[in-house]
């Protein structure tokens, strides 16, 4: 195990290396689903608050963002956030899914990063949400998949080692590992009329790279606590570099993860 004070220098680092890259892929989902100026939205399970100041910009000042997560330390986080970034239409609510508060069924979207893939009953949870939503209103979440697209003519083996790390923390932490293959049947189950689903590939080439090392940095943590990797293992100062040569070596790409972003509507 590694001390508290190193984990959390290991947790924030690989989270600003990985929030550009990840962050960009969530705009474009909020543009596609039409989160537009003026609306009231909802976002599930805020976490420290990224995905809510984007809302907060792009609604502007004549809608509002309703950041909701169960974990009141979170929520502090988020709040640091929005108060260091000088924003008002921001309210803070601590829930679940389930969550009721004044505005309840009035809203004009819901929206959720990486947090159906940890619910235990995803449609009963999306259900529960979609109460929050006005009828027309949208709904829309963006979540990874660890379905393996892989070219068979060349071996990746440190690549598929450090996929096999992931995976396997996320099975230990109860996660769904192909939400976003299940995402159409989630929303749909929980009586939403799906509109668009929709994948990008996270892709490293010979001369380009996916900010795998920032990832494993992040998540180093909670994979030494399920005794997954080692520190040593990782090496995650070197990572980046080990898995750029061996892509260079093999003149081969790797497709890292699926990210899928579906919405849809309540009727």
């Amino acid at each position: 195990m590694i001390g508290v004070e190193r984990q959390g220098k290991y947790a924030s680092e690989g989270r600003r290396q990985v929030a550009n890259y990840v962050d960009e892929m969530t705009e474009q989902m909020l543009a596609d689903a039409g989160i537009r100026a003026g609306m009231r939205v909802l976002d599930i399970g805020c976490g420290p608050g990224a995905v809510s100041l984007m809302l907060s910009q792009r609604v502007g000042s004549q809608g509002h963002v309703f950041a909701v997560d169960r974990n009141p330390r979170m929520l502090d986080m988020a709040r640091e956030r929005a108060r260091v970034a000088g924003v008002s239409n921001l309210t803070f609510v601590e829930g679940g899914f389930d969550v009721i508060f004044p505005e309840h069924g009035t809203l004009d979207a819901a929206v959720g990063r990486r947090v159906l893939m940890y619910q235990p009953d995803a449609p009963q949870s999306v259900a529960w949400l979609a109460r929050a939503v006005r009828p027309g209103g949208v709904i829309a979440f963006q979540e990874h998949d660890t379905v393996e697209v892989t070219d068979r003519r060349t071996g990746l083996p440190l690549h598929d080692r450090v996929r096999s790390w992931l995976r396997e923390m996320l099975r230990r932490e109860g996660a769904n590992l192909h939400m976003g293959l299940d995402l159409y049947s989630v929303l749909t189950a929980a009586g939403l009329s799906v509109e668009r689903v929709r994948a990008e590939a996270n892709v490293g080439t010979p001369t380009a790279g996916y900010p795998v090392a920032a990832i494993i940095r992040a998540v180093l943590p909670r994979m030494l606590e399920h005794e997954i990797v080692t520190e040593k293992e990782a090496d995650v100062e070197t990572l980046d570099d080990r898995l750029m040569a061996e892509r260079r070596e093999a003149n081969a790409i790797c497709i890292w993860e699926m990210v899928f972003w579906a919405w849809a509507r309540k009727q």
